[in-house]
């Protein structure tokens, strides 16, 4: 069977699932009861990324595509658009997007590709008067102050040198810690978000995505304290700081050997 059998058995099969014929759950199914099922979907292929597997991640991607047929479908019921004009909008864009592919422009290499990009982009949205408007405003917060960092430092709006992203590090680190003294909850809040963002921009500076980052610290920090449960020989809440410390030692060496 073509690839392009299995699609449209694909859509053919939600189809009849969200038919009066079909399953009660899918037919209850809106937009936004589907919106988690999204973001989870999508974050699960990330990990089979992340772990090199491709098996698990051509599960994940059909899983992924499931969600944009599934929404396609319920759109089409209400006569908004269906998925061939979801495929449609998008080749469009693409062709749209790369004149150096189908049409004649010249570019010297992905500086330049991008650059190209982001204009044909103000040209398709004129309405965006600001360079962050356009922004997801449901992605992980993470996410969002890295595409904020990227977008302003396109006007020119960046640190001098590494030293003065530093300097702003420190700065904020110590106004945070003249808050918790003071004993101000919503200045702390406030410090610990512009900490938060400032690391950020350190990220950015190095090419680091901040979330992907933070990704790898929560696993690497999950397996190495699963791997403490497996080393105690007690209630790890009967452990003293030092016992803590010296089983966390032990679980980082063995997870390296």
């Amino acid at each position: 069977m073509h690839n392009t059998e299995n699609f449209q058995k694909l859509v053919n099969v939600i189809e009849k699932l969200r038919s009066p014929e079909g399953c009660p759950w899918d037919r209850e199914q809106t937009h936004k009861t589907l919106r988690e099922n999204f973001l989870e979907e999508a974050y699960e292929a990330v990990d089979a990324i992340d772990e090199d597997n491709m098996d698990e991640l051509k599960e994940e991607l059909g899983d992924v595509l499931l969600q944009v047929i599934l929404h396609s479908q319920i759109a089409s019921e209400d006569s908004r658009f269906n998925i061939n004009d979801v495929a449609g909008t998008i080749t469009d864009k693409l062709i749209r997007r790369h004149p150096h592919v189908f049409g004649d422009v010249a570019v010297n290499g992905t500086d330049d590709v991008l650059a190209n990009w982001e204009e044909i982009k103000k040209t398709e949205k004129p309405q965006r008067k600001s360079i962050l408007s356009g922004i997801s405003k449901s992605q992980p917060a993470l996410m969002t102050a890295a595409k904020i960092s990227k977008k302003v430092v396109k006007t020119g709006f960046e640190w001098s040198n590494i030293e003065s992203l530093w300097d702003c590090i420190y700065s904020e680190l110590d106004e945070f810690k003249k808050a918790t003294q003071d004993n101000d909850f919503n200045e702390m809040e406030n410090e610990l978000g512009d900490i938060l963002f400032s690391v950020v921009n350190l990220a950015r500076w190095h090419k680091i995505d901040p979330e992907l980052a933070l990704i790898r610290a929560n696993k690497k920090f999950t397996s190495r304290f699963q791997k403490m449960e497996e080393l105690a020989d007690k209630d790890l809440q009967d452990y003293s700081f030092a016992e803590y410390d010296d089983l966390w030692k032990t679980a980082k060496k063995e997870l390296q050997s």
